[in-house]
């Protein structure tokens, strides 16, 4: 640190990267320099410019492929007498790279989500943080052990001076202290998500915050000290060599200076969140924003910007625009404020705030000690306007996302919350939402389609009339519900808590209608009585929900009866059979161990390939009903191997509703067998996708299979060798280039990735 009393300016501004820069860490080599990583996918080196005040970008590291969140230096060793370079990425990867490689030496994999934190020991180790609530310990290329324990994200790690002692912050908003693999100790106080750490000696570490505070700790336990001084989330910290002083950062729009326990120095920005800092060897601080640029601010009055550099900054400043809602600048009442006379009257410390009013508008002020004068810091507005491309506003089981959306998948059903980056896969988001909450797997374009079109350019804090609003219900997306986008033909994916696709879309009338013409015609030992007809009725209105009541014993044996008719008349009694299916008790009559062998014998009579179309049809669609319920689909389980030989063959017609309703059966076991993780069943499934693929033209049984062929293979090594083995990827590949409808392409696209 510089003599007392001593103020940081500006050194310089870099530019270079193209998003918010999330990282930094002083480097070893070259001597005085640091590395960044950004939001924009990449690591950056940069060495002190010799001719002036600045730095230059020696060169730039790409290997993550997203958004980059943390980076640290691994010290120099006899393979690498220069250190090595990690960076940690929301692809879920650590690269590392030496000084004088833009590509990764090595990748280390492992974490199941974002790595946000690194840190580095003696002798080549490496600690890792990651959203998958875990730290892990690498050496070289290897993972060492994994420290599990906390029960939300880890946001922020450190290795300590002495040997064998880890810590980890966590959005749980604990620390906790490791000992060769073992927790040691919890660290409680703070009252939010923990974000940054830094160690002050062998016994002693700092912690931030989102409450907005730092706290001294001493290893033992004890914490020694809490700082305010931050209006917001503290995301970053760093330490000042040789002491005690440090430095803060955070979505305050400032970067605080802390000498001998006090805010001595605030230093606003003209970017609403402050990401990153480090502390270099010479003692100046460089800062990492939402903005894109890199700042370094120094003591020095050799190293200080020129008076226009220094000009332009607080130009800049000037004309940001400063969000109330934040909070920073406390409860603002515009009417209440003076004009510009209360810019004469000194400020009482560094860093205070003063609000006027001129013409009309509201203008923020901060008081600079060491200059003795009132700095513009900005206009105060309804909105920042600088949201989007920062990706901390909304906070989510202590991860960070550009928007969290409430999903009603009913009327009356529970709401699911769906977080979302803009730099993500909105189709594997849609996926990995519908799978985390175990929902229908054939609501994957809607919910895709949904975060598409809910996140078009919009910013975080848009009054867009063309938001629809999943918050309040004003446009809300409710699953199976009539929308615009592109939902199945005749199939309502929902029916209660149902995770499976039941078929149901018909005319009660016209099937009675039809039952009565044929009835007509059949032979006397078939014919039904008037009795019967309207047995079957009031079957019928309880099954479709149009009644109150439930079905009678009478009524299923009425029901036996008719789907017992002749072959050439029989399809609207079986129409009545899949429809009422979906009822539990039905469905329980008819899949219970006591009726269950005769009625899946005659199903699989009427999927002969030489039997009538229609009749093929309604038992395929009788079959993917079953799943409705327990006792169907523990039948449906059993006779798998048999129901699915059978099935296949009604692949030889040209009947594309045939077609559908035969992708549709597929996917409701690839639904069951993802739950069970039967490795025989889905070798099954994989091979009817394969065979059903190659004769199959209709997009919509397209979809279906491509949809069954994700839920298979997801989350299985062994089913992704399966599905390559049977060369599935080259005959999907095709389906990548359709233009409509846009769900096959999309989804053929996020398959492919599986693969």
């Amino acid at each position: 640190m510089a003599g007392e009393g001593s103020t940081f300016r500006l050194r310089c501004s870099l530019l270079g990267h193209g998003q918010d820069v999330r990282g930094l860490t002083r480097g070893l080599f070259p001597e005085g320099g640091f590395v960044s990583v950004s939001r924009d996918r990449t690591a950056r080196l940069w060495a002190p410019d010799g001719l002036n005040r600045g730095f230059t970008e020696m060169h730039c590291m790409s290997g993550h492929s997203n958004f980059v969140s943390c980076v640290c230096i691994i010290p120099p060793s006899d393979l690498y007498p220069r250190g090595l370079i990690a960076t940690g990425g929301n692809d879920h990867n650590i690269c590392i790279f030496t000084v004088d490689n833009p590509a990764p030496l090595y990748i280390l994999k492992g974490h199941k989500n974002t790595v946000c934190s690194l840190s580095s020991g003696k002798f080549g180790t490496l600690l890792s943080g990651s959203w998958d609530t875990t730290a892990k310990v690498w050496l070289n290329d290897r993972c060492m052990m994994t420290l599990q324990g906390h029960t939300a994200a880890i946001w922020a790690v450190k290795i300590l001076p002495e040997q064998g002692l880890m810590l980890t912050g966590s959005a749980d908003k604990t620390i906790k202290l490791w000992k060769a693999g073992r927790c040691e100790r919890t660290f409680t106080g703070h009252e939010d998500c923990v974000r940054g750490l830094a160690i002050l000696s062998e016994m002693e570490f700092l912690s931030c915050a989102n409450d907005a505070s730092v706290r001294r700790w001493q290893i033992s336990g004890e914490c020694l000290q809490v700082y305010y001084g931050h209006t917001n989330y503290i995301y970053s910290i760093s330490v000042f060599p040789r002491c005690k002083d440090f430095v803060t950062t955070g979505e305050d729009r400032s970067l605080r200076i802390w000498k001998k326990g006090e805010c001595a120095q605030t230093i606003r920005l003209p970017a609403q969140s402050v990401w990153c800092c480090c502390v270099l060897d010479n003692g100046d601080i460089v800062v990492g924003a939402s903005d894109g640029i890199i700042r370094v601010f120094t003591e020095s009055l050799e190293r200080t910007a020129s008076a226009e550099e220094i000009q332009a900054f607080e130009n800049e400043l000037a004309q940001a625009s400063i969000d109330p809602k934040t909070g920073d600048l406390g409860d603002i009442n515009a009417d209440d404020l003076p004009g510009r006379e209360h810019l004469k009257d000194p400020g009482t410390r560094d860093g205070q705030t003063r609000l006027i009013k001129d013409n009309g508008k509201v203008e923020a002020y901060q008081w600079s000690v060491s200059e003795g004068r009132w700095i513009k810091i900005g206009d105060v507005v309804g909105s920042s306007g600088a949201t989007q491309q920062t990706s901390g506003k909304v906070l989510f089981e202590g991860k960070e996302y550009d928007y969290v959306f409430t999903i009603d998948v009913n009327e009356n059903g529970p709401s699911y919350k769906l977080p979302y980056n803009i730099t993500d896969d909105p189709w594997l988001t849609a996926y990995n939402f519908l799978q985390k909450n175990d929902l229908n797997p054939m609501f994957l374009d809607q919910v895709a389609k949904f975060i598409m079109d809910n996140t078009k350019g919009q910013t975080l804090l848009s009054t867009s009339n063309q938001f629809s609003d999943p918050f309040t219900g004003a446009g809300r997306y409710v699953p199976g519900s009539s929308s615009g986008s592109s939902t199945v033909p005749g199939a309502d994916p929902f029916t209660g808590n149902v995770k499976f696709i039941s078929v149901w879309c018909a005319s009660s009338v016209c099937i009675t209608g039809k039952l009565k013409e044929l009835n007509g015609s059949a032979a006397e030992e078939h014919k039904l009585t008037e009795d019967d007809l309207i047995i079957l009725e009031k079957l019928l209105s309880a099954t479709c929900n149009t009644s109150a009541e439930t079905p009678t014993a009478q009524q299923l044996q009425t029901l036996w009866r008719a789907v017992n008719w002749p072959e050439d008349i029989v399809f609207p009694a079986l129409d009545i059979l899949r429809l009422s299916v979906r009822h539990p008790t039905v469905n329980e009559n008819f899949c219970s161990e006591k009726e269950h062998v005769q009625f899946i014998i005659l199903l699989l009579k009427f999927l002969n390939p030489k039997g009538k179309q229609a009749n093929q049809l309604l038992a395929l669609r009788a079959l993917c009903n079953c799943f409705v319920s327990h006792a169907g689909q523990k039948l449906m389980m059993e006779q798998r191997d048999e129901i699915m030989t059978q099935a296949i063959e009604t692949k030889s017609g040209n009947n594309k509703n045939i077609h559908i309703a035969l992708a549709t059966l597929t996917l409701n076991y690839a639904v069951c067998l993802h739950k069970v993780n039967n490795i025989e069943g889905k070798a099954q499934c994989l091979s009817v996708i394969s065979t059903v693929m190659e004769v199959v033209q209709d997009l919509e049984a397209i979809f279906r299979l491509l949809v069954a062929l994700g839920t298979l293979i997801s989350d299985d090594t062994n089913a992704v060798q399966l599905a390559k083995s049977l060369g599935v990827d080259s005959q999907i590949k095709k389906y990548a280039s359709v233009s409509e409808p846009a769900k096959v392409k999309e989804c053929c696209r996020f398959v492919l990735n599986l693969l």
